[in-house]
């Protein structure tokens, strides 16, 4: 699956976040470079990558090797939050219902 989250935060910062938190998930990071990260273990593959657009925003992409609404893709999403908590800590999670 393919995702996609824009942020204010500096690329250096979205990728020590991510650092963190795919560590935490038991996936290893197999290769870094300063714009991209690629981690593997038990839920699957995934590679990130972080580009500047406009000046302004960061645009984060993930690429998983797994189909569907997998678990490492929920947990994808659950980083572009904590990204968002990280931008905005006075950001609350609420349900859409």
């Amino acid at each position: 699956m393919r995702h996609f989250h824009r942020t204010s935060l500096a690329p250096d910062t979205v990728l020590a976040v991510a650092d963190q938190f795919f560590g935490a998930l038991g996936l290893v990071l197999g290769a870094a470079d300063v714009r991209m990260r690629a981690f593997t273990g038990g839920l699957g593959t995934l590679r990130l990558a972080v580009k500047m657009e406009g000046g302004h925003y960061t645009v984060v992409e993930v690429h998983t090797d797994q189909v569907g609404e997998s678990r490492l893709d929920k947990n994808v999403k659950k980083y572009f939050n904590l990204l968002h908590r990280t931008a905005d800590p006075r950001h609350v999670i609420e349900a859409g219902y």
